[in-house]
């Protein structure tokens, strides 16, 4: 019984050490980012709680170090926000500075962290912030106004609409993708200013919303909000150059149909690389592909409801995926198959908050 004993521990302890909790911090459409755990072993996310009182505070961002916290809120005037992340998980201001072209609709931290970039749908431009050496956000440096529009789809593609900021892991380009244009534009980075690069098409009227590089950093993985498609590109890291090679809907013409309205919110790459999800707003869904390792196209899996209304955010950690119910104030909880990648709903795990926008795991 003694050695049985020794036996099953030994056996149980890996698995033990395997959970995690996590810290997550969730940006929000009303009165501030709110703070939660989440157990990777059992898939258990506890009841947010508010964290940081600033208005608006939509999209998210981290350091590499996971040791600040940026956010693009609204004080007085659209503005970037600054937190130091204690060893509690709570956030303290550092300071907010303006981002002086409307609200804005995206953010991301270089790698370096020597500085963030903005993307303003509504003032049609991208702006650069330094980062001093205490996380605190400094005035902003450059900014650059998108010209020109697809004009495909009536007033959402009559001027440009840029939506996304993100950089290739080497972190010598950025990547901002552009609604009104159908375009990603591309810029190289030199010290913390963007020089214009060159830019990937996207399909006519698709309306490039958010983009997600596979694993391997071999394709890039565009979100056609307007659309809602996923087009597929074979990436140059060398030139910095990305160039179309096939495009797959979420949703079936007919599917789409059944709703007065429906867009693409948000699109993540799975830690295995074999899946892609995107979220379906208006048929309130996820859809799961499957990768093709040496082509990048995808293929649709399936369709998951999110059970809940307007999913404006998902997000990965482990084999979960949680989704953020703008319009029903939830987060929902669906654990992810690691063979087949299908989603399957934790029943009892949705959590109330106001009007989730962003989910940011700090892991």
């Amino acid at each position: 019984m003694k050695r049985f004993g020794q036996l099953t521990l030994a056996f149980l302890l890996p698995v033990c050490a395997m959970s995690e909790t996590v810290d997550v911090y969730i940006g929000t459409g009303k009165t501030g980012i709110f703070h939660a755990t989440f157990n990777t072993d059992n898939g258990h996310l506890s009841h947010p709680a508010l964290a940081a009182e600033i208005r608006s505070p939509g999209f998210l961002a981290m350091n590499a170090e996971k040791t600040h916290l940026y956010a693009v809120a609204t004080a007085d005037k659209p503005v970037v926000a600054a937190y130091a992340i204690e060893n509690d998980a709570t956030l303290r201001l550092l300071n907010t500075t303006p981002i002086g072209d409307g609200g804005g609709a995206h953010i991301a931290v270089h790698p370096s962290g020597k500085f963030l970039l903005t993307a303003q749908y509504g003032g049609g431009s991208t702006a650069v912030f330094p980062i001093a050496e205490d996380g605190s956000v400094q005035e902003r440096s450059q900014r650059i106004e998108h010209q020109g529009g697809s004009r495909v789809i009536g007033r959402r593609q009559d001027s440009p609409h840029p939506h996304w900021t993100g950089y290739s892991a080497d972190g010598k380009y950025a990547f901002v993708p552009d609604l009104g244009l159908d375009q990603i534009l591309i810029y190289a980075i030199d010290g913390t200013t963007l020089i214009p690069h060159g830019h990937a098409q996207s399909i006519p009227g698709g309306g490039p919303r958010h983009m997600r590089f596979s694993n391997d950093g071999k394709f890039i993985y565009l979100l056609n909000e307007l659309d809602l498609s996923v087009t597929t590109f074979a990436y140059n890291a060398d030139k910095g150059t990305a160039e179309a090679r096939s495009t797959t809907p979420a949703l079936s013409k007919a599917v789409k149909s059944e709703e007065s309205f429906n867009s693409a919110s948000e699109i993540v790459v799975h830690a295995s690389g074999k899946f892609v999800y995107s979220a379906n707003r208006g048929n309130d869904s996820v859809t799961a592909f499957r990768a093709d390792p040496e082509t990048g196209a995808l293929s649709v899996i399936e369709v998951e409801p999110i059970r809940g209304a307007w999913p404006r955010n998902i997000n990965l950690i482990g084999n979960w995926l949680i989704a953020a119910g703008a319009h029903s104030n939830t987060l929902s909880v669906f654990a992810i198959d690691p063979t087949t990648g299908t989603l399957t709903y934790q029943t009892k795990s949705s959590r109330n908050i106001p009007a989730p926008i962003c989910i940011l795991f700090n892991n």
